[in-house]
């Protein structure tokens, strides 16, 4: 029976106490009996955690008590067995890598999708202004070979930090069109979409809550394979269970 709680999330909010914060969570879920890693840098927090569904939501109601994490959303699935082997808090420059200081996501989402929506436009074949949909794969080139939407542009990227440059070779070919940026749980495509502000580029939307959020809410329609995860279990399928090995 399936009954460990994985949980995914992240938020951008200016975080000034590292070290303080970095002892209280290595506590809080030291004591919930969690395994999995924290991130926190003073851009915010990503954290991939799992454990009995007890342990999270007492993690849960702790954390949010501090009011810069009380929008926190989770991404959430289940396994038999708790896929890290240790619990880690890491202090990071940024909780995802693009090398690009002057992008500050604290100050703002660039604009969002849901899943419902992206569906229905793949479904129609463009969206609501009859402009044709692009996917964008934001991941690592390893990870689009496990699996991606239908037809999404492949940025053939080695690491996120790549996106930047990777993006600005491949603009004519996006024009005219609405893009939709997407990654495993939103934090990459949000940074992406912001870089895609920095262009000034019109049409462009992130897939909010990336594929995991997508597979809870609509499942593989338009998608083709698995998702990439980062821990033990590898890769989920649609219905977010594992892939056996």
């Amino acid at each position: 029976m399936a009954d460990i709680l994985n949980i995914a999330a992240y938020r951008f909010v200016p975080l000034h106490d590292l070290q303080t914060l970095r002892r209280r969570l290595l506590a809080q879920a030291t004591a919930a009996n969690l395994r999995g890693t924290i991130l926190l840098a003073p851009e915010g927090i990503n954290l991939f955690l799992a454990g009995a569904a007890t342990g999270i939501a007492r993690f849960l109601a702790e954390l949010q008590q501090d009011a810069r994490f009380a929008r926190l959303e989770t991404k959430e699935s289940w396994s038999d067995s708790i896929p890290f082997r240790r619990l880690r808090v890491r202090l990071k420059r940024e909780i995802i890598r693009m090398n690009h200081p002057t992008l500050r996501p604290a100050n703002g989402r660039a604009a969002a999708v849901d899943a419902l929506t992206v569906r229905r436009w793949l479904d129609a074949g463009h969206d609501d202004q009859g402009r044709p949909v692009v996917m964008l794969d934001t991941r690592n080139r390893f990870e689009l070979q496990a699996g991606r939407f239908h037809g999404a542009v492949d940025l053939e990227l080695d690491r996120f930090s790549d996106f930047p440059a990777a993006l600005q070779r491949r603009l004519a070919d996006l024009e005219g069109k609405t893009v939709v940026s997407y990654c495993t749980g939103g934090i990459r495509c949000e940074k992406a979409a912001l870089w895609m502000d920095e262009l000034g580029m019109q049409h462009h939307w992130q897939l909010d809550g990336g594929i995991l959020r997508y597979f809870e809410t609509v499942g593989g329609d338009h998608f083709e394979g698995t998702c990439t995860v980062f821990d033990e279990r590898s890769a989920l399928d649609p219905t977010l269970q594992p892939v056996p090995p």
